[in-house]
């Protein structure tokens, strides 16, 4: 018998040997890279067809004879249909694996979009984005913990971002590029588009992807357990509020740009492309620096955040401050691979409706910060008026983090004497 063959038929080495490689990341089939990849590319097909049908609105308003804000509905349709299919698909499907789910939701994402390019009436628009809108925190939670799941604990930071990088991604290329389609070729192009997309992310996934299981024991009983975590509720509540200040800058960065600025319409595609630069550059800081230091990185994102977002009530008066601005306000989306990583740490085994429900928080800072932003604006305040009120709400964020981390150390000071009294018995 071999010295290694000695070692493992001792049960204590064995148990050791058989925690070591459940510890172990899944290698995908053609590599992590390729793995995580084809997960971003989902990313980038979900980013494009929800921000591509705000460029689209006036022409789908067009064809089912209704005005622009009716229209408009749409768009709150589809959030709608985030925050209601985040939690209760990841808790009905808890049980499933991890890439046939994966496929699942980027197959009913694909429909969505096929359906809204085969609408013909308001109500029909309507209902097939809140289609579209159902598998969007599903999608990424799931993907979030399966990129994860491919790489070393110290990089999982990194794997979250690079999913996240689709959606930073489709804000430079595939959001102009499909509103430009919808525009040249018919609105209904523009869903198709990314119908094709979607079903592009169920073949890669398919193709690069290992088999993930559902984590042992997973159920929806223990996925619910997560809602009764305080740190799980206040890590949202820090990304539906500290997060809420980019949002409220971006509904309304065209008038600002066109009123303020003084620019022309035609160059606020270019602006809006730098902030998207921005946001790749963010994505990747963001999981880089959570990956060394994950407290740190969120509290210096939302400083980031209240500074950037503050100094536009005074850099949008000139185009080249105001460009300079706006592609730091895109750094803002580093606090997304921070908050995400950080509810990983606290949600115990209930990981992936904490994942999706992060997806419908970040949904729930967008109705925030175009909210405050708007009644700002209606004030009297101006247009500028929206880089206060984001700088106001991520003090706020800062507030809830200062709350969750307080909670952290108290829990952890409980802990220590039962800890001591454990080993003392």
């Amino acid at each position: 018998m071999t010295a290694a063959e000695r070692r493992l038929s001792d049960p204590a080495d064995l148990a050791a040997a058989e925690a070591e490689l459940a510890a172990a990341p899944m290698e995908a089939p053609h590599g992590a890279a390729l793995g995580q990849l084809a997960l971003a590319i989902g990313g980038f097909a979900i980013g494009t067809g929800e921000f591509a049908a705000m460029g689209i609105l006036p022409s789908v308003a067009t064809a089912v004879d209704v005005s622009i804000p009716e229209a408009g509905h749409m768009i709150s349709a589809y959030a709608l249909g985030v925050v209601v299919g985040a939690p209760a698909i990841t808790v009905a499907l808890a049980r499933a694996p991890r890439r046939m789910l994966l496929i699942g939701l980027m197959a009913v994402f694909g429909v969505g979009n096929l359906l809204s390019a085969l609408a013909s009436s308001y109500e029909s628009v309507i209902a097939a984005r809140f289609i579209a809108g159902l598998p969007h925190g599903a999608y990424f939670g799931v993907a979030m913990l399966a990129a994860a799941a491919l790489v070393p604990p110290a990089r999982r930071a990194r794997a979250v971002a690079n999913v996240l990088l689709g959606l930073s991604v489709a804000n430079v290329v595939g959001v102009p590029f499909a509103t430009w389609l919808g525009q040249e070729f018919g609105w209904r192009t523009t869903f198709l588009v990314v119908a094709a997309l979607a079903a592009l992310t169920a073949l890669s996934v398919r193709l690069f992807t290992p088999e993930i299981p559902a984590p042992e024991g997973a159920s929806p009983r223990r996925e619910l357990g997560a809602l009764r975590r305080p740190q799980v509720w206040l890590t949202l509540g820090v990304a539906a509020i500290g997060f809420g200040g980019m949002f409220a800058v971006y509904s309304y960065v065209t008038p600002t740009l066109t009123d303020v600025t003084g620019l022309s319409l035609s160059m606020v595609p270019p602006m809006l492309a730098l902030l998207g630069l921005g946001m790749i550059v963010g994505n990747v800081a963001g999981g880089w620096l959570s990956d060394r230091a994950l407290k740190a990185t969120l509290v210096g994102a939302l400083v980031w955040n209240g500074a950037v977002l503050g100094a536009f009530v005074f850099t949008s008066a000139a185009s080249w401050s105001a460009a300079i601005n706006l592609f730091l306000i895109g750094g803002c989306i580093a606090m997304g691979p921070a908050l995400q990583t950080r509810l990983m740490d606290v949600a115990g085994d209930a990981q992936t409706l904490a994942a999706a429900l992060n997806h419908s928080a970040f949904n729930l800072a967008n109705a925030l910060g175009a909210w405050l932003g708007g009644a700002a604006i209606a004030m009297g305040f101006g247009w500028t008026s929206p880089g206060a009120v984001g700088a106001l709400l991520a003090v706020a964020g800062g507030v809830v983090l200062f709350a969750s981390f307080r909670l952290e150390a108290a829990e952890r000071r409980r802990g220590a004497p039962e800890a001591a009294s454990r080993l003392a018995a």
